[in-house]
């Protein structure tokens, strides 16, 4: 089975307020893993109190951004009005639908991060529906060979995650306070991306070290995973999504004139995406479609 792999490189990236960021979907090797189709992995960092994330006001289309904090306090407000405080082992998820806007910022004094950012592409059927906000403090745990599991997302092993997703996928975060060898029972419908977020693992004797994404296609039923001390890991899986979208910018949709159109109710203010409240900062502004209008 080791020959299926597909090992993906991060490359690096900066997120608002200069917080660096391993980036490893999309990619020239992956666009997507099921309906996953972004992966950033922020930090673990350290700055002074007044620094950190600051992310202004900017649009979303057809997706969800999906946020699986790890260290840190974040606050999140939308153009709905909402506005949530995300700590360690809490998911926010906010579906994009037809049009959102949002910020994003390290709540006043916090001095670390440590995240994990998602988006989750919406299957045409409910790639225009409103715009929602949903979080999540509890999530399913449990020990499995030595480690410690959180279901993110879907279901897994037996359990359900409550998280609201509209395709068949599956999140799960691993750490390992020791030395652990688990076996994890795969679908085999689904393909599936594993990357260490800390630490190094090894995946069916494959060795990867910290923000290395290895992709694994369907067809499997097991993955035998060996988690050194230390090791914090995302397993992230899904059916392959099978329809074709256009990813550019912080938007998602069916076909480039899509994303045109989104780009430009933006520049031009529209209602469709709202406005957010309460964040003391400029908008960012859409640069210009790489393709003729």
């Amino acid at each position: 089975m080791t020959d299926t792999f597909t090992r993906i490189p991060a490359r690096t990236a900066e997120i608002g307020g200069g917080v660096p960021v391993a980036r490893m979907l999309p990619s020239r090797h992956r666009r997507t893993i099921g309906a996953w189709c972004f992966l950033d992995h922020a930090g673990p960092a350290r700055f002074a109190a007044g620094q950190g994330l600051r992310v202004g006001p900017h649009p979303h289309t057809g997706l969800q951004t999906f946020t699986w904090m790890l260290e840190g306090e974040v606050l999140h407000r939308d153009s709905l009005g909402n506005e949530q405080v995300i700590r360690a082992d809490q998911v926010n998820l906010m579906t994009a639908g037809r049009g959102i806007a949002h910020t994003e910022e390290s709540v006043a004094g916090e001095t670390r991060l440590h995240t994990a950012q998602l988006w989750i592409a919406l299957p045409a059927r409910v790639a225009d529906m409103a715009p929602r906000f949903d979080h999540y403090p509890d999530l399913p745990r449990w020990n499995e060979g030595g480690a410690e599991a959180v279901l993110l997302a879907g279901a897994f092993m037996g359990r359900q995650s409550p998280v609201l997703v509209h395709t068949p996928l599956v999140g799960v975060d691993w750490h390992a306070p020791r030395d652990a060898a688990l076996t994890l029972a795969l679908d085999p419908a689904f393909e599936y991306g594993l990357v260490p977020l800390t630490g190094s693992a090894s995946a069916q004797g494959q060795a990867l070290a910290a923000d290395e994404l290895l992709y694994l296609p369907p067809g499997a039923d097991t993955l035998r995973l060996e988690l050194p001390a230390g090791t914090r890991a995302l397993l992230i899986g899904g059916a392959p999504f099978g329809e074709d979208i256009t990813i550019w910018w912080n938007f998602v949709g069916h076909g480039k004139p899509y994303i045109t159109q989104a780009q430009r109710d933006w520049q031009a203010h529209s209602e469709r995406f709202g406005e957010v409240r309460g964040f003391d900062g400029p908008r960012i502004e859409a640069p210009p479609v790489p393709w003729a209008p």
